[in-house]
């Protein structure tokens, strides 16, 4: 097969990986920045170019799309799929994944475990929505923010006052989440390939921190899940649409509480802690669910 990694860093750990898991696998492997490919919109024949040649054969991709271009990056998985282009999470499940907002409610809609959550337009029934949340300690969360930030604990109901008025100056859209203080500034990140969790790393925040971000000095440990934990993580992949998905959990006293599902999880941290060889994973997963010619994925939405 013919597989296109998009994605902007061909140096990035998780692209490098993908791209030798497919050519260890017998197949043709190429590496396309999304934000230098450009469109042809056309009912007979839609087409996508990149660097002035046309981009033709692929049976299947791979989208690594970060959050800052997620608008542009959808577009171009949207346009491979009009080609009939097998890709291993589609356009309009990597945009819900995207929307932190749509994909709670989802999620609660199907009874997922989430953390109770607030979120208004006019900060005027500010203390009635940190109530409704259950009070301070509460975590208020930027919309578009990644890798822990936007994200801050408010100690007091006046700090939390404090931080949704300035993020509402701001003109910036929140949340407002209940704290699990029982997490003790751990969460566990699931890889679900193809509706299986392949791998799993518990992730606990540095010293005084209550964000297990990696990125912000959190270390990563293995771990063994509990049969709720891997239904959890399976069921909030599935109702994202995502096959590829990294699903981070919170340990509660009520049971998992999803944090968020991650349309392009980074594989660094969990094969180095786990030993498992997720990019293979992923592969073998496009092998069984495409073949040259014959593809199932059709654009929609």
């Amino acid at each position: 097969m013919k597989i296109g990694i998009l994605s902007r860093d061909p140096e990035l750990y998780s692209t490098r990986r993908l791209y030798e898991a497919a050519i260890i696998r017998g197949h043709q492997a190429r590496i396309i920045d999304p934000l230098r490919c450009y469109m042809t919109i056309a009912s007979e024949r839609p087409t996508i170019h990149y660097k002035g040649d046309e981009l033709c054969g692929f049976d299947a991709i791979i989208p690594r799309i970060g959050a800052s271009i997620t608008f542009y990056g959808t577009a171009v998985v949207r346009q491979f799929e009009m080609m009939n282009v097998y890709s291993v999470n589609e356009s309009v499940a990597i945009s819900r994944s995207r929307d932190k907002l749509r994909s709670l409610q989802l999620l609660s809609r199907e009874g997922i475990g989430l953390p109770v959550t607030g979120f208004a337009h006019s900060t005027q029934y500010t203390q009635d929505l940190i109530a409704r949340v259950g009070g301070a300690p509460l975590v208020v969360k930027l919309l578009e923010g990644t890798q822990g930030i936007g994200v801050v604990l408010t100690e007091t109901r006046k700090a939390a006052e404090s931080v949704i008025e300035a993020f509402k100056g701001l003109k910036a859209q929140i949340l407002v989440q209940e704290f699990i203080q029982e997490a003790h500034g751990a969460d566990i990140r699931c890889l679900v390939v193809g509706g299986k969790v392949v791998a799993a790393m518990k992730r606990q925040g540095a010293e005084g921190e209550f964000r297990s971000n990696i990125h912000r000095g959190g270390k990563a440990s293995t771990v063994r899940l509990t049969p709720a934990e891997r239904v959890t993580a399976v069921k909030a992949a599935r109702i994202m649409g995502l096959n590829v998905a990294g699903v981070d959990i919170l340990q509660s006293d009520r049971g998992p509480i999803v944090m968020e599902v991650n349309s392009s999880p980074g594989l660094e941290g969990i094969e180095t802690i786990t030993g498992k060889d997720v990019a293979d994973a992923i592969i073998h997963f496009i092998e069984k669910h495409t073949r040259p010619g014959k593809t199932k994925t059709r654009g929609r939405g």
